[in-house]
């Protein structure tokens, strides 16, 4: 009976750890996708004034990078106390952070009202974003992967790679809604506020569930073996600058699939093919299933054949997806839209999905926080600051074919990562620490 009790109350605790590792990911991801969905549908007319839609929009996309910028500033930051004072009260710290920068964009009031502080305050609300989900991901990552049995890294690792699909859906959805109920003059006036608002909901909902967990296993352990590093961004570029550099290179592929699978996708066919926001969000969301698909599928097989190796097939998978993009997404078929973006969704789940086991399994417990954060936000800019602006200007000088041509090179860039990675345990295997 005894042995029934303690099983039971191991379960339970699994359930709260990965439960606490996706709502925290989940509303992360919400409140950065509802800025880029904002992005592509009204921040351009509404913040930044300039002469024609399109250099409004490319205006727009450069506020969105900004946060890129400021999550490896965010994975520093929170990664230096998660691996010195532990993972759950730093995890607290930065959904606090996204939530209230999310929830003041709310509130802001436009460049017609204030003029150039408009643009501005927005600026800076996106950097306060980027620097909570800099400290966010890798925490959570760790919060499942540390407090994982032998041979299930890669599928508890997948479980806050799981909030990306989620974040979107509810993001998108949120303006979906808004749509069908809004004419556009109200959704432009005052409509887009209402996603915004919303987040104050999911964060309070967030920080109730990160509150009851413990510390992860693997920290305490590290903590007990020896005294955490004092400066552990210097401890990872002194002892682990190889494997740093080939993880930020692998993880490139995952934010260039999503960003132009998503935000510009979004902003070219609503703009450029005149397709009508409802229905092109509609098909996106009837997308976004196949990256929660794809993730599955990888973490699975991740764990029987390593992360390493499922990187490396999504990437190749990608190489040829990109061929596609031209000849698929010409507007004047949501199937075929939708099946492209379908495609491409699964891909970024087959990348994405093991990512969290495979960075976490090239550091040591002592900066792992550090080590995963680290890499996986300056993929972020290489894959997702830069791509949105630079698919809008290549879609303008030479159309979707030099955009697919672009997603397969980034698809290159990850092939390159993982080559460097090649005599690590994180692509031969999953290790355990």
């Amino acid at each position: 009976m005894s042995g029934q009790i303690k099983t039971n109350g191991a379960r339970a605790t699994t359930r709260r750890v990965l439960t606490a590792s996706l709502a925290g990911t989940t509303i992360e991801f919400y409140d950065f996708y509802i800025y880029a969905t904002a992005a592509s549908l009204v921040f351009g007319p509404l913040f930044f004034p300039a002469s024609s839609p399109s250099a409004q929009l490319l205006s727009a996309y450069a506020s969105f990078g900004l946060a890129f910028v400021a999550r490896p500033m965010g994975s520093v930051i929170f990664g230096h106390f998660g691996d010195r004072i532990g993972r759950k009260s730093t995890l607290v710290a930065s959904l606090l952070i996204m939530g209230l920068s999310t929830l003041a964009i709310a509130f802001l009031p436009t460049y017609e009202t204030v003029g150039w502080l408009a643009p501005l305050a927005l600026c800076l609300l996106r950097i306060g974003q980027g620097i909570g989900l800099g400290g966010e991901w890798g925490g959570a990552v760790l919060l499942a992967v540390e407090n994982a049995p032998p041979g299930y890294r890669a599928r508890f690792g997948m479980t806050p790679q799981f909030g990306a699909p989620l974040g979107f859906i509810l993001a998108n959805g949120a303006f979906l809604l808004i749509g069908l109920f809004l004419t556009p003059e109200q959704f432009l006036a005052w409509g887009w506020r209402l996603p915004f608002l919303a987040s104050a909901a999911l964060v309070a909902v967030g920080l109730w569930v990160r509150l009851q967990i413990h510390e992860t296993p693997d920290f305490a352990a590290a903590i007990a073996k020896a005294p955490p590093p004092r400066v552990p961004l210097g401890e990872l570029f002194r002892e682990h600058a190889g494997v740093t550099i080939g993880g930020v290179f692998t993880g490139v592929i995952s934010f260039a699939i999503f960003y132009i699978a998503t935000a510009f996708a979004l902003g070219y066919a609503t703009t450029t093919l005149g397709i009508a926001r409802t229905p092109f969000l509609t098909v996106q969301l009837g997308a976004i299933l196949f990256l929660a698909i794809g993730i599955y599928t990888s973490g699975v097989l991740s764990d029987r054949f390593s992360a390493g190796r499922v990187i490396l097939a999504g990437c190749l998978g990608t190489v040829a997806v990109g061929f596609l993009m031209g000849p698929m997404m010409r507007g004047d078929s949501l199937f075929t839209t939708w099946l492209f973006l379908s495609m491409a969704l699964f891909l970024m789940g087959i990348v994405y999905g093991p990512l969290g086991a495979l960075l976490s399994d090239l550091f040591p417990a002592r900066v792992r926080y550090t080590g995963a954060s680290v890499a996986f936000n300056t993929a972020g800019i290489l894959g997702g600051a830069v791509t949105p602006l630079a698919a809008q200007a290549l879609a303008e000088r030479g159309g979707l074919t030099d955009v697919g041509l672009y997603l397969s090179a980034a698809a290159l860039v990850s092939f390159l990562g993982l080559v460097i990675l090649r005599r690590k345990s994180a692509f031969n295997g999953i290790s355990t620490p």
